[in-house]
């Protein structure tokens, strides 16, 4: 059967996260892409070998798992010959994308204009700091947009340094994003012919991750949306971390009457279900750090495992506090192949890698093979899909054009 999105050829032209991680969720469902590198070191995730000062082991892991499905194309795009390579690939390409700075792009000829000219159903896909009407053109990480735009403002007790979410949600989010928007261009192209322009940013990704308390102060202004809160000042006592007996569980209780009775029965009815400071909503909240003090005594004499049994019997939502250790065994992760196994050429062996985040019931996403090694598909993508004679490949590897 024929992938989702077998037939279409995406042009890569992209580095670090957020851009080939949206190429990879189109690779993924058997779009065509190729990566575009420079000829010397190529993408510059080829050089990442610690995440955050730690090693990633003995394969680098974050670039091959990013660009996995992918072919390798490297030309250097400052040559007029390099970028002619880029031209007639543009012609035969669906979707162009690419991160890079927008004065670059224009350097190099590779504006909207001018690949329009060249293929006028080629959608055009930029993914970047602050938007393409951005008045800034400072270097951007998921760091820097998390700080500006007011996510690390809210998180950690107050009082203390602003926390970084971490992760890279932002990149991993944004290049879901341009992925989502691609498509969406590809379906608009159907209805007129002409490809537009996409454009994803980190942050309007970050806005998106804060949507719900964004949303809330847009609509009320009030600044406790936007500020640092105490877990042991909670609008909800009931919606809340615990520490128990091994490790910490998130409560996820509604604030009302009935909840707090039921939680009261799964915690073996203690005397606070009986205290009149917690008899009420308001009570609860007037009175939240008692209250949080007073759970906090109570849980902390079982296990997670232990409270997660007496809660599911009176059907209330929570949660253990996991680690990476305890997702990556989790069976039902497995299941539902948000982890593979699958060949790593550059050790030899089988590795353990993120699977797919998305499932198709009758054309489901596949990992065929990791990132590719550093223009590995040159010379036969130069031949057979842009009718460059052997002749002419050598002439372009002598002037260093390809390598």
């Amino acid at each position: 059967m024929r992938a989702a999105l077998e037939g279409i050829r995406v042009i890569d032209l992209t580095v670090w996260f957020q851009g080939p991680v949206a190429a990879q969720h189109l690779a993924d469902f058997g779009a065509e892409v190729i990566h575009v590198e420079r000829p010397k070191g190529g993408d510059q995730g080829r050089g990442v070998r610690s995440i955050k000062a730690l090693p990633v082991g003995d394969w680098n892991q974050y670039f091959l798992v990013i660009n996995r499905n992918k072919k390798s194309l490297a030309v250097d795009l400052k040559q007029p010959r390099g970028r002619e390579i880029l031209y007639r690939l543009a012609e035969k390409s669906d979707v162009f994308l690419s991160n890079l700075a927008a004065d670059n792009l224009a350097a190099w000829g590779l504006t909207y204009e001018e690949l329009r000219a060249v293929n006028p159903r080629l959608v055009y896909a930029i993914t970047s700091g602050y938007g393409r009407s951005a008045t800034t053109t400072k270097p951007a990480f998921d760091m820097t947009v998390q700080a500006l735009t007011g996510i690390m403002s809210r998180l950690g007790e107050p009082g203390e340094p602003p926390i970084y979410l971490g992760m890279g949600s932002g990149d991993a989010y944004g290049g879901l994003l341009a992925a989502l928007g691609i498509l969406i261009a590809l379906q608009q192209r159907r209805h007129t012919g002409t490809g537009p322009i996409v454009d994803a940013s980190l942050c309007g990704a970050q806005l998106l991750l804060a949507a719900p308390t964004l949303q809330a102060y847009l609509a009320t202004g009030d600044t406790r949306y936007s500020r640092q809160r105490s877990r042991r000042t909670p609008d909800n006592p009931l919606w809340n971390t615990y520490p128990t007996r091994d490790g910490w569980l998130f409560l996820c209780v509604a604030d009302d009457d009935a909840s707090f009775a039921r939680l009261c029965r799964a915690l073996g009815d203690p005397p606070l279900g009986r205290d009149a400071r917690f008899a009420s909503a308001a009570g609860r909240r007037e009175h939240a750090t008692a209250l949080v003090d007073a759970l906090d005594a109570l849980f902390r004499a079982r296990s997670a495992g232990g409270w997660m049994e007496r809660l599911r019997t009176e059907e209330l939502a929570a949660s253990p506090i996991g680690t990476l250790r305890d997702l990556s065994e989790d069976p039902q992760a497995w299941a539902n192949d948000y982890f593979l196994e699958t060949l790593c050429e550059e050790v030899k062996r089988k590795a353990t890698i993120r699977g797919l985040p998305i499932g198709l019931s009758k054309t489901p996403g596949r990992v065929e093979s990791l990132g590719p090694e550093l223009g590995q598909d040159s010379e036969l993508l130069l031949a057979d899909l842009l009718g460059y004679s052997w002749d002419e490949i050598g002439a372009l590897k002598d002037a260093k054009v390809i390598p």
